[in-house]
């Protein structure tokens, strides 16, 4: 055969549209009723506040990847669909409550629930929640929904003995607070049925520890975290996530 072809190759069809000067009244129109599309709404940005007094969504026990927080599968035709996506919401992670998969404990109401129906609880009653996690969570693919779904069903802060470290930044991305124990050890002080405060976000800045105290009915301790924020991430967490904040500084 020929090394080359004779006529060249065929340059193809040109469909490169050329974005306009000003695309600030532009619509993307996108069905109401699509299962597949659905447009994002700006996560809100940071309330300026202290977190306090927030229930466990879970507590899970050993490996947690980026599958167990965000399974794959057939729930990859929902990508453009972050409320459907967030259905499978830490649904592969084991409840260290029980040893259940997707099977946790409202607090609210003390009923057990599969994760993604409390999570959209909590969310819809106004009640920020915070995941506890073992070594190396989110470990896997990186898959930005795993960060996405749980900034989306109301999450405020990630509480892990270690970060696998793409996960880590993408959870920065999303505005939530990834936080790691000081003393690894103080994983297992932490009971689902415990309630979170975080002291230190105001202040947050490279290098700074959050002092996070753990109560129920009996009393309460300090636990000391740590975090790998530097000032541009920290800027994300305010802004209520980092596009936001590419937003703001375009304003």
């Amino acid at each position: 055969g020929d090394e080359l072809p004779s006529k060249d190759f065929d340059p193809g069809e040109d469909t490169y549209q050329k974005p306009p000067s000003d695309g600030s009244n532009l619509e993307v129109v996108v069905d109401p009723e699509s299962n597949r599309l659905q447009l994002l709404t700006p996560f809100k940005p940071w309330n300026g506040e202290e977190p306090s007094n927030m229930p466990i969504l879970i507590k899970a026990r050993g490996k947690c990847t980026t599958d167990d927080i965000s399974a794959a599968g057939p729930w990859l035709k929902y990508r453009g669909h972050l409320e459907n996506i967030s259905q499978n919401l830490l649904i592969g992670a084991v409840n260290d409550e029980n040893g259940d998969a997707n099977n946790i404990r409202n607090q609210l109401t003390d009923e057990f629930g599969e994760v993604p129906d409390v999570a959209a609880y909590y969310r819809d009653h106004d009640t920020p929640w915070v995941v506890i996690g073992d070594q190396n969570y989110g470990e896997g693919s990186s898959r930005e929904h795993a960060a996405l779904c749980p900034r989306f069903m109301g999450g405020c802060a990630v509480i892990v003995r270690s970060f696998a470290r793409i996960h880590e930044t993408n959870l920065k991305k999303q505005g939530l607070l990834p936080l790691t124990f000081k003393d690894p050890a103080d994983y297992d002080r932490i009971k689902p049925n415990h309630r979170i405060s975080l002291k230190g976000i105001k202040s947050l800045s490279p290098g700074s520890d959050v002092i996070m105290t753990v109560s129920d009915d009996s009393g309460s301790f300090d636990v000391t975290l740590n975090h790998t924020f530097n000032e541009a991430q920290i800027e994300w967490f305010r802004a209520g996530s980092a596009l936001n904040a590419m937003k703001n500084a375009m304003k």
